[in-house]
């Protein structure tokens, strides 16, 4: 669910207008909100597993300062979906462990 009527930041003009793929799942998104923000939206809660014990992580700081909201976007590991804009057309998968370089499936 995404706020819409913010009593400071005004009401929400931007459309829907951008595609992720999040393990093989087409997720709708707003260009530029935070992939995160996109992922919570859609209902997804689980970004990572951590790599001794692979318990589920997602949003804990939302600002950047942890890593508990890392996931593979684009081949590249480790990003940070709290801080980083959506673009149409990202490939995004959960990341296990420390993560790969490349497509993980």
């Amino acid at each position: 669910m995404r706020v819409l009527h913010h009593p400071i930041l005004g009401d929400e003009t931007r459309k829907t207008n951008a595609t992720i793929t999040v393990d093989g799942r087409e997720i709708p998104a707003i260009e530029g909100e935070p992939i995160a923000a996109a992922l919570l939206a859609a209902g997804i809660k689980k970004f990572r597993e951590t790599p001794k014990h692979h318990k589920p992580r997602g949003i804990f700081c939302a600002i950047g300062r942890c890593t508990d909201c890392v996931m593979i976007v684009d081949g590249v590991p480790n990003v940070r979906t709290c801080v980083t804009p959506v673009r149409d057309g990202m490939i995004i998968y959960t990341q296990k462990g420390l993560g790969k370089w490349g497509v993980e499936k």
